[in-house]
């Protein structure tokens, strides 16, 4: 059985896995085997990450770009595929979030986010799917959200790209399977990571969480990788266009 979740020789990108859930994730996916590329905008943070992985005799490198640079992330992940021969996987997992009331947003702030978390998505997706297709095969994962399928107020821009995801990701999975590749998302819950600090440490929040989700708390990152493993190996390769979501029960709690 452990074959079917085994990524050995495999290629993987991961964006935005200096820390948090792409490393996590990352680090999963190292463990059964990848060579993952960390990705993220500081190059010192993503060596010490790397190195961190190397040490456990894990299969590492480091993609230093921005991926709201667009011809950035073409030249890179053309890089990645030519300088190991292949690109097996890319988790597309760099993301930003603002959270203001309506009326404080600036049309900047929402174009912003919108374009890391969506439209850098898209351009990776396009240029793991460049790479992918003349092997016949590829999985392209990204990272949504529940708050693509539930909502809160204030993280509008947020929520959107998130769904927006949902929905690229259906469209991309009926044209790229004929061509070997699958296209997933993962919806993770509330998890305990830098970019919701302000929310962990909002007892009202925090509070709120706990009685929310079924399982009474916040999910550690870790527990995220094994839902990266499953739509990258052998185990997931019948899954395509699906969301995957991973959140204690929480979106289905009343």
């Amino acid at each position: 059985m452990s074959g079917l979740f085994s990524l050995q020789d495999h290629v993987a990108l991961i964006t935005g896995a200096s820390r948090g859930l792409g490393l996590a994730m990352a680090t999963a996916m190292a463990e059964a085997g990848a060579l993952v590329v960390l990705n993220g905008r500081d190059a010192a943070t993503l060596t010490a990450a790397a190195e961190g992985l190397r040490a456990r005799g894990l299969k590492a490198g480091i993609a230093a770009f921005d991926v709201s640079d667009f011809d950035a992330c073409a030249r890179e992940v053309a890089a990645i595929a030519a300088r190991h021969g292949r690109l097996d996987a890319v988790v597309l997992n760099a993301g930003i979030n603002h959270r203001k009331p309506l009326l404080e947003w600036e049309t900047e702030d929402f174009l912003r986010v919108l374009n890391i978390n969506l439209t850098g998505c898209f351009v990776l997706a396009r240029e793991a799917a460049r790479a992918m297709i003349p092997r016949g095969s590829g999985r392209i994962i990204f990272t949504g959200s529940i708050m693509g399928i539930v909502a809160r107020p204030t993280v509008h821009a947020y929520a959107a790209a998130k769904a927006g995801l949902g929905g690229m990701a259906k469209t991309l999975a009926v044209e790229l399977a004929p061509k070997g590749l699958t296209v997933n998302v993962i919806c993770p819950g509330f998890f305990d990571t830098e970019m919701n600090t302000a929310l962990t440490q909002n007892p009202e929040f925090d509070a709120w969480v706990k009685q929310r989700c079924p399982m009474g708390r916040w999910a550690q990152p870790e527990e995220l990788g094994g839902a990266a493993v499953f739509l990258a190996s052998r185990a997931g390769s019948y899954m395509n266009g699906h969301m995957l979501v991973v959140d204690g029960g929480l979106t289905i709690n009343m």
